[in-house]
């Protein structure tokens, strides 16, 4: 059977879309189609099927996903194996991080470079869904994401652990409150973060526990793009309190969220059990040295702390 023609029919489930998947691949759609025709004919059945808008795997294709995201997994880990052998401190980590996490891990990015110059460092950039997404299937070795994460499933490294505060105009009736319940922002359009955010999970989930749905108004993977549209009147929104400082104070208003209060807590993450590559234990070790080792992120800015810094 085809490793590649497994990885494309993986992609295409998860993704829910043969141009997203070709996309991701970095190939055409035709190309995808013919990879799991290929796949289909080997088998003899159909691996896929279509309700609606939706892609979900037959009867055959389940146990094809199941054991073939393990083979994939497997074939990943004897490549990281073997590269160790050959080329030592040299070759490729692909690390998953949220777009929300740039800035706060660009010191780390930076010591990596410097550190390990013969190692080419990629960055997955998803929201924290997708990258747990790409670490089940064995795409991934290392990968940022929001916890509580499953301990059966995943061994972390706290990074940073940051409240949600409230963003708003400045000229807002919110603007002047010391505090705001949740609840009392029912009746507000919210901006939400991009497709695959868990945060968009964790606020949604405490907005119906307050008794409400959240009116979405808008989506960005880009805090300052979501600040600039509650800036615009398009909406309000759940920002970690790391970025709300950096705000311009004259277009927007900070204020505490409470009842329930929400966390940024992020992490690295990796499947426990799973060989890592020397170039992933090399940044394990790394963000060991440079993170403060108590899920806060250090420094008055926010950033993590460098070695001088300690």
């Amino acid at each position: 059977m085809d490793l590649r023609a497994l990885r494309y029919f993986v992609e295409v489930v998860q993704r829910q879309s043969y141009t997203a998947a070709a996309r991701a691949l970095f190939v055409t759609q035709p190309t995808v189609s013919k990879m799991i025709r290929q796949l289909e004919d080997e088998l003899g059945t159909p691996v896929l099927r279509k309700f609606g808008r939706r892609i979900e795997p037959t009867d055959t294709g389940r146990i094809v996903l199941k054991r073939g995201r393990q083979l994939l997994a497997l074939h990943a880990q004897l490549q990281a194996e073997l590269s160790d052998v050959r080329q030592a401190a040299r070759g490729e980590l692909v690390v998953g991080t949220p777009p929300l996490a740039h800035h706060l891990l660009a010191p780390l990015l930076a010591r990596f470079h410097q550190d390990y110059p013969g190692i080419e460092l990629r960055l997955f950039e998803r929201g924290s869904r997708s990258v747990e997404d790409e670490l089940k299937s064995g795409t991934l070795e290392i990968g940022a994401m929001l916890l509580p994460a499953d301990e059966n499933e995943y061994e972390t490294l706290p990074i940073c652990n940051f409240p949600l505060r409230l963003i708003v105009p400045a000229s807002s009736g919110w603007a002047g409150r010391e505090r705001v319940r949740l609840d009392e922002l029912a009746a507000e359009p919210f901006i939400f973060y991009g497709e695959g955010f868990v945060l968009n999970e964790v606020v949604h989930a405490a907005c119906v526990q307050a008794g409400f749905t959240p009116r979405i108004a808008g989506r960005s993977s880009q805090w300052d793009f979501m600040a600039s549209m509650v800036a615009a009147g398009v909406g309000l929104a759940l920002l970690p309190e790391l970025f709300s400082r950096q705000l311009d104070r004259s277009r927007l208003a900070v204020v505490p969220l409470e009842d329930p209060q929400l966390w940024w807590h992020m992490a690295f993450a990796w499947r426990r059990g799973r060989y890592l590559s020397f170039a992933a234990r090399a940044w394990l070790d790394l963000a060991r040295r440079m993170l403060p080792g108590d899920g806060r992120a250090a420094g008055d800015n926010g950033v993590l702390w460098d070695e001088e810094n300690r």
